[in-house]
This record gives C-alpha cells, sequence and structure tokens, in this order.
C-alpha cells in the first residue's frame, strides 16, 4: 500500500507545470478561510524561489521546492466578513472572508440541485429558497466536473469559481446542491458568520471512487479486493473489468477522489457532509459499507491533514427496495467513528422515487449535528434516538434510548400502527402494538389519538409472542417511519434484543 502511494504522488507531481507563482486549485477571489485553524496556503513556482504570503495582517514565507511546490500556514484567525486581499508575491486574490469550511460530497441525492429543469430531480421549494436567499457571506463553489482519473490531480482540470448565495447565482440552471444549501443556510443563520462550501458529486456513483488509497491502510482484508482492484485508463477499460459495485470506468477505486477531490488537498476546513449508499447496496454488497465509510473517512481525514475533520452524513431514504443491510453499517459507522454523526431520513422518502424532492429537513439535520458538536449548541438535540437498554416485562418489551425524553407517532390518518416487530424464542417476528400510546387506545379517533407517548420509554406488545426476545423497526415494507423523539428527530431501523 505505500509503494502505491508513492506511485500515486509522483504522478500527481508530474501532472503540473511550473512557472512564475501560481496559488492552488482552492485559491480564488470570494473564498472563505477556515477560522481558528492553521490555514494551509500552497501553490507551485520556480524550483527554489522564495514565495511571501500576506494576509489580515500575516507574513509567511516559504521556498519552493525541487519539484516546484510551496505549502505555508497562517496562524489561526477569527471569522471577518470583511473582503480582504490574500497575496503570494506578486499573485493576489480579492475579497476573501474569513468563517466555516465545508465540503459536499456524494452522489446523485447529493447531487440534486435547489434548482434545475428537471421536476423530478430539483428541491420541491427550491426555487422559493433560491429567490428569498440573499446571503453574500455565504460562498459556494463546484469541483464537479463529472471527469475522472486514473491518478491524483494537483490541479483542478476545470473552472474554479467562488459565489455568493444570491438569487441569481441559486435560481438559474442546475443549481449548488440542495442538501448543501440548505446545510450552509443553517449554519449561516445561526452563526452568523462567513460560511464556504464546496460541492463535489456524481449520480449513479459508488463509495470506492471516492476513496483515496491512503484510506485503505489498516483496513480489513475483506477490503482487499478494492485496494488492490488494477486502475485503468479509459482507452484500457474493458467490460470484463466489472466487479461489484465497479461497474464502469468511472466507478474505479480512487479515480473521482482523484479528480475532483484531490486538488482541494490540504486546503484547511471543518469538515465534509456526505449522502451515498444506493450504488454500493444495489451491487449487494452492504456487508462490507460500513468498512468502506472507515476507508473513505480515514482517507479524507488523512488527506486533508486534519485529524479531528467531521462527517456527517445522511442514512439512506425509503425507496421501494430495502436498504435494511446497508443501513445497519452506516449507524454502525456512525457508532465507532467519533468524529461522524448520521442523520435518520425515514420519514422523508419517495417509494416511487429513489430521489426524495424534500431536502430541507436533510440539510437542516446535518447542520444540527455541526452545531451540536462543533459550535457550542449544546442543548440542542441533534441526534435521533439509538436504543440504551431492552428489557422484558412480562409478554410486553421495554425499550429506553439516548437522545430522546419523550415520544410520539405521526400517522396522517391519526391511527397508531407503527413498524415495530417483535419474536419470541422461536425468532418469528410478528406485528407489534406501542401499548403506551394514547393510553393503548384501541381505535383512531381523531383528535382524541394524537399520537402522544406516555413516558419516556416505548412500551411493545405483539399478539402471539407472550415472551419477546428480540425487537426490529422497519424492517418490513413500506419502511416508513413514523415514531418521532420529542426533539422531532425520527427513529430509524434497527434490530435488538433482551440481553
Amino acid at each position: 500500500m505505500k509503494k502505491a502511494l508513492v506511485v500515486s504522488v509522483a504522478c500527481a507531481a508530474c501532472a503540473c507545470s511550473y512557472g512564475k507563482v501560481k496559488l492552488a486549485t482552492p485559491f480564488g477571489d470570494g473564498m472563505v478561510l477556515q477560522r481558528d485553524m492553521r490555514t494551509a496556503v500552497w501553490g507551485t513556482a520556480d524550483p527554489g524561489e522564495d514565495v511571501s504570503v500576506s494576509f489580515a495582517g500575516q507574513k509567511v514565507s516559504a521556498k519552493a521546492g525541487a519539484d516546484g511546490r510551496w505549502l505555508v500556514r497562517l496562524a489561526p484567525m477569527p471569522a471577518s466578513k470583511e473582503g480582504r486581499t490574500l497575496s503570494a508575491n506578486d499573485v493576489s486574490i480579492k475579497d476573501v472572508l474569513v468563517g466555516e469550511v465545508w465540503f459536499c460530497s456524494g452522489q446523485s441525492n447529493t447531487e440534486m440541485p435547489l434548482t434545475g429543469d428537471n421536476p423530478h430531480f430539483s428541491d420541491r421549494e427550491g426555487r422559493l429558497v433560491a429567490a428569498m436567499s440573499n446571503y453574500p457571506y455565504i460562498r459556494f463553489v463546484y469541483a464537479s466536473n463529472y471527469r475522472w482519473s486514473p491518478t491524483p490531480r494537483a490541479e483542478a482540470q476545470y473552472p474554479v469559481e467562488w459565489k455568493a448565495f444570491t438569487p441569481e447565482n441559486l435560481g438559474t440552471g442546475h443549481s449548488f446542491s440542495a442538501m448543501g444549501a440548505y446545510f450552509a443556510i443553517a449554519l449561516y443563520n445561526a452563526l452568523e458568520i462567513p460560511v464556504g462550501i464546496v460541492g463535489s458529486y456524481w449520480g449513479g456513483t459508488n463509495i470506492d471512487a471516492w476513496t483515496p488509497r491512503e484510506g485503505y491502510d489498516g483496513a480489513p482484508e475483506s477490503l482487499r479486493y478494492t485496494f488492490d482492484y488494477p486502475v485503468v485508463g479509459p482507452d484500457q477499460w474493458k467490460d470484463e473489468m466489472r466487479k461489484g459495485p465497479i461497474a464502469g470506468p468511472n466507478q474505479q477505486p480512487t479515480v473521482l477522489w482523484n479528480e475532483m477531490v484531490a486538488p482541494w488537498c490540504p486546503m484547511s476546513m471543518r469538515g465534509f457532509i456526505w449522502y451515498q449508499g444506493c450504488h454500493n447496496s444495489l451491487a449487494n454488497e452492504t456487508q462490507f459499507y460500513g468498512d468502506k465509510m472507515h476507508a473513505l473517512y480515514n482517507g479524507w481525514s488523512r488527506k486533508f491533514e486534519n485529524p479531528g475533520l467531521k462527517m456527517y452524513f445522511v442514512q439512506l431514504a425509503p425507496w421501494l427496495s430495502s436498504w435494511w443491510g446497508i443501513q445497519g453499517e452506516q449507524a454502525r459507522f456512525a457508532a465507532e467513528e467519533k468524529n461522524a454523526g448520521m442523520v435518520v431520513s425515514a420519514d422523508v422518502g419517495n417509494f416511487h422515487d429513489i430521489h426524495p424532492a424534500d431536502k430541507g429537513p436533510l440539510g437542516r439535520r446535518l447542520a444540527a449535528l455541526a452545531l451540536n458538536r462543533d459550535y457550542g449548541f449544546s442543548k440542542l438535540v441533534a441526534d435521533s434516538p439509538t436504543v440504551r437498554s431492552v428489557r422484558a416485562d412480562g409478554d410486553k418489551l421495554v425499550l429506553s434510548f439516548d437522545h430522546a425524553k419523550g415520544w410520539y407517532v405521526y400517522n396522517p390518518d391519526w391511527k397508531l400502527e407503527v413498524p415495530f416487530e417483535l419474536a419470541g424464542e422461536d425468532g418469528q417476528f410478528r406485528p407489534a402494538k406501542l401499548v403506551n400510546a394514547n393510553g393503548d387506545a384501541k381505535e383512531a379517533q381523531m383528535w382524541v389519538t394524537n399520537g402522544r407517548v406516555n413516558g419516556s420509554d416505548l412500551i411493545l406488545r405483539a399478539e402471539g409472542v407472550a415472551a419477546p426476545k428480540k425487537v426490529r423497526y422497519l424492517f418490513q415494507s413500506p419502511w416508513a417511519g413514523n415514531v418521532f423523539a420529542d426533539s422531532g428527530l425520527p427513529l430509524g431501523p434497527f434490530e435488538a434484543a433482551v440481553p
């Protein structure tokens, strides 16, 4: 693996042409630098040339190496809405802000734009939101050119232009990621400091293509086939090279990272938001997905040189196919990686379309995770409930949870049916009822059976299960979540057992 890394870095170095001082891919007019971190500024020059970087009263120098590369780090800076100039020798960029910087990546549900020409592939309220968005201190930039590379790029092969969140920039053409836009707006409204967000996404792609090779260091043997996959250029691709989620040349491991993310390293940023998994699930390899998420995170944190990099992601939303296996792997990863957090989307699926059009809840829930974990909003409940304990009480099962002090059930028809199942010693799961909702009401009655749950636990009973041992939620079609914590966040799919 180390040998492969050396080869990749060498190839990336060869891809550049050097001459006068040049700033790297992320640096352009109107950009946002990360506050409160040592901020990386880098680029190229003639080998051995002295480079002096100036910004906000700081001046830092470096000498370009034999390969023409140079890098400096500015001392941590507070947030600032003042547009200032950053200079490297005689090259400068203007209107540079300091605030919070995030990356937005994944496949088509990340890519779904705020506005677009396809009513089935744009946010339901995107045009209205774009028309009302006058946020000059939120800046976005595309890093999606829908191309791939067998080796890492040192420079972007596409134009990089930072733009403000205005109706003109968000409301025309195939706009920025709706999920990313809602996330950035929620952050800005809460923090009132500049926010920068980079969008790099491609529909129908696997997690493997977004993972740098460094992410596989120490990975389980089960991922060896991914690491060892012989990546080839477009002229060498053959159909017999298909394997699992690698369904085409742009699905080869590392190739999207190489093209669309590598040129941004090691940009200083708080973290990245992620929505992906459909492709890997449909390729029938869900058992590896949790490990692949670890590889993705490890690779990104290493390449961005940020061991505290945050990764907040969306668990797959309901569709006409079961995501049970991959949803479990996503939850496992979230529980194992301290710098990760998962948004549950069990209530916002579309059973007729793999692309639910309501991205507002997802963007805001992602922002809630960031606000709670990174920005001091300690009283904000940002996590969906997770099971803390399971115990039997005669023919009832009592579930206690973290992140939930109270509960309610929401069904449009006021009914109290919930997608829980219980199993006894025979292992046969049977539909369960929530007995502590509305006093164990036997039938629905508008304005009466409003779904309020008594107490902080969920208490279940199932006909034919005298001594319950196991419970599961959202295993059966239609997989629609209707149980919510008092925070308003939905309960996600899970399975648990009496210890």
